[in-house]
Order: C-alpha cells, then structure tokens, then sequence
C-alpha cells in the first residue's frame, strides 16, 4: 500500500509531467483550477491548483476534501501511483470506478484531452 510521501510524490512527478507537455495535452493542462485528490485508502486530502501546466501550492490534509474543488479526483494510494507511472490507464480506471472525477463540464471537455 502507498503511503502518504509516495501519493505527494506521485502528485509531484504528475506536476512535472503536466509541464513538460505539449499539444492539446499542454492547454489541457494549463487550466488554472483548484484541484484535490483524496486518497481514499488513507483517508487523505492533498489539495493544490492546477495553474500554468502544474499543480502549485501542494498540501496535505486528513480526511476527505473539506472543500469542493473545480477538479476532484479519489483512489486509493497504490492507484495513483500506478497511474503516474503509467502502469495503469486513466480511462479504464475511470470507466471501472477506481478512479473518480468529479468536475464541471467545460472541464472534462479539456481535461479528456489529457487522457
């Protein structure tokens, strides 16, 4: 099971990934949102903003998200990580509910393009 520096780790491996793109991944990511990740396994919030092709402002907290975010994502630790590494595939695990995302239309649109 991932623990909690592995998840921020994994988020910041994704923060670097997202600014290293290009093409419609690249404006998909440079939306400038609020975002959260709820690693449901631990029961734990990282918090950030997706702004400028990165997550800036990084922060860790227990429980569930306290607030609603423009992006929210859940999964579990290892799921995240797997998903960061490329071991697993973020449609299929979206389709099967191991990963969830909940955002407004306009942003699924451009987040899809990152899938």
């Amino acid at each position: 099971m991932a623990n909690p520096a592995e998840c921020r780790a994994a988020l910041e491996q994704l923060s670097r990934n997202l600014g290293k793109a290009e093409g419609n991944v690249r404006t998909a990511a440079s939306l400038d949102r609020s975002l959260t990740c709820w690693i449901t396994d631990l029961d734990i919030t990282f918090s950030g903003r997706l702004q400028g092709g990165t997550i800036t402002g990084l922060t860790e907290s227990p429980g569930r998200p306290a607030e609603k975010a423009q992006i929210g994502l859940s999964m579990t630790g290892d799921d995240l990580v797997a998903l960061v590494n490329g071991k697993l595939n973020f449609a299929s695990a979206w389709a099967t509910g191991r990963v969830k995302l909940d955002a407004g239309i306009r942003d699924l649109l451009q987040l899809r393009k990152l899938l």
